[in-house]
């Protein structure tokens, strides 16, 4: 007999879905309102936001809110109309991949129309059935969700750890001579949920040991790291070494789309063997316009970074020095590591909210273990430092609550009334 293909979905919602009930509007969609900035509005009552990824503060730019303005009116949302290879190609999107593989140190980029299905499409078109792929365990879901694609054969290594990772590039070494195939080693250079950078210089160098192309998901770096903001291979002095460089417009870039960058001979092999993009409607000209304004922004204003980084050694000294466990960041994310179940962080998110006005990510288990609470804040440019006091003062009264049982209270009763 055959099942019905929804009594699966309809008797299990999945690891998330099963709190939809308890979650959904508040913990999870939640619906802010008002102009996309530090202050906005959530549930009718103003907040200060930490769970935006506008890390320069372009969303609201006046030059970039005018150009994006023009950009539609001269053509609309649809333009170009249809696929890239067929019939959506323009001299603008060729200048905007020139002006990011320049900005880069790259020799070609190439741009995607999202960033999650470029990258799993880049990592299917960069590999075969006989190739190994090596990459982070802590690797964001796009990375692992193009893993998938690989009909070959893949080894993870403990997150940033070089001994795990040399043990498992020799077993891929191994395994490559044996299929005839090659190896990419995929990390990133930012790890989104605990801000660390990936070890890239240390990665480079074992390219003198090892044949393998490395590829770096650097969404979260570029713009925010580097003399110039070129992203965490220019700071970490490695660019070169990175065979192909991937970054969103979706975090310092305020918008949508993404782009590839490496030497001209890989970027002409990816723009005829990139399914997301041969298939799919080219980047709109609002945001190709848009992009090329943000990354002049980005390239002729290092105050926009600068400010960046000082409201972050404000809020990450500031919780150090209050007492808060920050990890070992080295970047703006920013997370708060504290102790408690899963109903208890959920009452103390509720009490930030609704009594103190802060809104920021919460993370709990299966992402992280068992009696761990991780708040995720992402400070910006356009964050001051008085919502840096305000916030600091807010987290002082929750860790107060937390270690003298007050929302282990008020979970305990709120399940006994249900």
């Amino acid at each position: 007999m055959v099942k019905d293909l929804f009594e699966r979905i309809q008797q299990n919602k999945g690891p998330l879905g099963k709190w939809a009930s308890q979650a959904e509007g508040y913990f999870v969609f939640p619906k802010l309102e008002g102009e996309l900035g530090p202050r906005m509005t959530f549930k009718g009552k103003e907040i200060l936001n930490w769970s935006i990824n506008d890390y320069l503060g372009l969303a609201n730019h006046p030059e970039v809110r005018k150009v994006d303005a023009e950009a539609a009116a001269q053509y609309g949302a649809a333009y170009p109309m249809g696929a890239r290879m067929m019939s959506g190609h323009t001299s603008i999107h060729e200048q905007l991949e020139n002006e990011l593989a320049a900005f880069v140190n790259k020799e070609a980029a190439y741009l995607l129309n999202f960033g999650y299905q470029g990258i799993m499409s880049c990592i299917d078109a960069l590999v075969t059935k006989n190739d190994i792929i090596v990459y982070d365990v802590d690797a964001h879901a796009c990375i692992i969700d193009g893993v998938r694609l690989h009909m070959g054969k893949r080894f993870t290594y403990k997150h940033n750890d070089l001994e795990s990772m040399e043990k498992n590039l020799q077993r891929a070494t191994k395994m490559a001579a044996e299929t005839g195939g090659g190896i990419l080693f995929i990390t990133e250079g930012v790890f989104g949920m605990r801000g660390q950078q990936g070890k890239l210089k240390e990665i480079v160098e074992m390219k003198k040991k090892y044949n393998f192309r490395l590829l770096v998901d650097d969404a979260h770096g570029f713009g925010t790291l580097g003399k110039t903001g070129a992203g965490a291979g220019e700071e970490q002095g490695c660019q070169d070494g990175i065979d192909v460089y991937f970054s969103t417009f979706a975090k310092s870039m305020a918008s949508i789309g993404a782009f590839l960058a490496a030497d001209k001979d890989i970027i002409d092999y990816l723009k005829y063997n990139l399914r997301s993009q041969m298939f799919a409607k080219s980047l709109p000209m609002i945001q190709t316009i848009g992009a090329l304004k943000r990354l002049q922004l980005l390239r002729d204003n290092p105050s926009l970074k600068d400010k960046l980084w000082e409201n972050v050694n404000a809020l990450q000294n500031g919780l150090k020095s209050h007492g808060f466990n920050i990890g070992d960041t080295n970047t703006c994310v920013t997370p708060v590591y504290l102790e408690g179940s899963i109903p208890e962080a959920m009452i103390m998110v509720n009490d930030l909210r609704e009594n103190y006005g802060i809104f920021l990510s919460i993370v709990v288990y299966p992402v992280i273990p068992k009696g761990m609470i991780l708040l995720r804040m992402i400070p910006t440019a356009s964050h001051s430092l008085q919502d840096i006091e305000e916030t600091l003062t807010a987290f002082d009264a929750i860790y107060e609550k937390l270690t003298n049982g007050t929302y282990k209270r008020i979970a305990e009763e709120t399940v006994e009334s249900m």
